[in-house]
């Protein structure tokens, strides 16, 4: 299986041209596309949610909106980043590739010979891995997330979150305390915090496996009580979340 790309310019003709250039080499496979960085979020989200990662984005950088070094900084945070290939028609970026480590930087007009070295160096940085399979996550403590509080940032550990609630292109952090919204799409957020014992439970939901106090099956229906909201839990998840709670309870004593 070939990799699975996402293609993200805001210009209708370049992003075609992009496309049709990925589309002719052989080593590509899936080709998913997005006119700005908010929508290539989104596409990101829903591959992760599907469990079909992208393995590398080709992104062009001045686009209106969330442009592609602000992009390119929030996947650099994903536990196992895709990988990033500029395609722009400005050379005056390239400290900003370096500094999130893009896999390359290709200047318009985009040559084959050139993208095909790209392509290259993108499979040669995937060696041993499936074109984005999931991986064991990284070592040491997940970072917690800066929230602003009456003008003073303070830092909020995923173990005082209970859920995360996705709006948007932001992700809602609810604690004991109250709630706080932070700029980081859900799958972004889940990407950081991998291995700090949060599931996916819905598209719009992340849950702490530990804050999870009961577990509903009604009609074929189920949701998850967490303090004193009870959320759905997707068909999809049932399974995962059912398996995870129970290796859970045989580990406590």
């Amino acid at each position: 299986m070939g990799l699975r790309v996402l293609a993200v310019d805001d210009e209708g003709p370049a992003l075609d041209d992009l496309v049709h250039l990925l589309s002719s080499d052989p080593r590509i496979g899936e080709i998913h596309t997005a006119r700005d960085g908010a929508a290539a979020l989104r596409r990101l989200d829903r591959s992760l949610a599907d469990n079909q990662p992208i393995a590398a984005v080709f992104l062009d950088i001045r686009m209106p909106g969330l442009d592609g070094t602000v992009l390119g900084r929030v996947l650099a945070q994903f536990a196992r980043a895709p990988h990033i290939v500029y395609v722009t028609a400005y050379d005056d970026h390239a400290v900003d590739a370096f500094e999130i480590k893009a896999t390359d930087y290709i200047l318009k007009p985009v040559r084959p010979e050139r993208l095909r070295e790209a392509i290259r160096r993108v499979l040669e940085g995937s060696e041993g891995a499936d074109g984005g399979a999931d991986v064991e996550p990284p070592p040491g403590e997940p970072e917690p997330m800066p929230v602003e509080l009456g003008g003073v940032t303070r830092f909020v550990t995923p173990a005082e979150v209970l859920y995360v609630e996705a709006q948007g292109d932001y992700a809602r952090l609810h604690t004991q305390g109250g709630s706080h919204l932070v700029r980081i799409p859900l799958a972004a957020l889940k990407e950081r915090w991998r291995g700090a014992g949060f599931v996916r439970v819905h598209r719009s939901h992340l849950v702490s496996l530990s804050a999870i106090k009961e577990l509903r099956l009604d009609s074929g229906r189920c949701t998850v009580i967490v303090g004193d909201v009870e959320l759905p839990v997707s068909r999809r998840h049932v399974r995962e979340l059912r398996d995870l709670l129970v290796r859970r309870a045989r580990r406590t004593p």
